[in-house]
């Protein structure tokens, strides 16, 4: 888990609990991420609607 923090987010666990500005960066990282991850999928399933149809 420490490896894919540092890969992700340049920071390893300790550091991103020792600052609330870390922490708050790296959630604003992640709800980036999933929103990026949602529109994926819904592009995905919009274009499976088209080829089915």
């Amino acid at each position: 888990m420490e490896k894919a923090m540092q890969q992700s987010h340049g920071m390893g666990y300790a550091e991103y609990n020792r600052k609330l500005e870390n922490r708050l960066y790296v959630e604003r990282q992640r709800e980036k991420d999933h929103r990026k991850g949602l529109q994926v999928v819904s592009s995905i399933m919009t274009n499976l609607k088209h080829i089915s149809s």
